[in-house]
């Protein structure tokens, strides 16, 4: 079991990590263009996915560091219930950031292609260095989101590797 609360670490850090790279792409992402003698600046601001996904990244981040700090200190002590707990919410981390992740990458593609319907000019045109930027935050967004997928199931073992399995919801020290 060492090993696997070692993979738990090690999957966290480096979920962390790419969240809150990805929520500095995001965040710091800015591009200045003159069009015609007028400064049009365009950020995450305008594209209202971006700005969820930065506050969701930086939340999710948040809850695995809380988590990290949580292993640290009790590792020995977990219950099923706190099991149980760390296992929806790890489950309920992993789906918002996919959700979140695939709104900003439709977002983004209305960006690169435009629409005619909605007068909505294709950015990328004019603003590539935020457009890559933007481009490569939502690919390492995917890649936490995997992780994250990953994560969970070493959860999802941890939780019911305490039940019995020939009894229905029994804990093993109880059947």
């Amino acid at each position: 079991m060492v090993k696997l609360r070692e993979t738990e670490v090690i999957l966290r850090v480096f979920i962390v990590f790419l969240l809150l790279l990805t929520a500095c792409l995001i965040g710091l992402d800015s591009q200045t263009k003159e069009i015609a003698y007028i400064h049009k600046k365009v950020s995450f601001k305008y594209l209202i996915a971006l700005e969820a996904e930065l506050y969701i990244d930086v939340v999710v981040a948040a809850y695995n560091l809380a988590q990290l700090g949580l292993h640290w200190h009790s590792v020995e002590k977990k219950t099923s219930n706190t099991k149980w707990f760390s296992y929806l919410l790890d489950q309920t981390a992993a789906y918002v950031v996919f959700a979140g992740t695939s709104a900003a990458a439709q977002h983004s593609l209305l960006v690169v292609t435009g629409s005619k319907e909605l007068q909505w000019m294709k950015w990328c045109y004019k603003f590539t260095r935020f457009c890559f930027q933007v481009g490569s935050a939502i690919i390492l967004n995917y890649i936490a989101a995997g992780l994250m997928v990953l994560l969970s199931f070493i959860s999802a073992f941890n939780l019911f590797r305490l039940y019995s399995p020939k009894r229905f919801f029994r804990l093993k020290s109880s059947s």
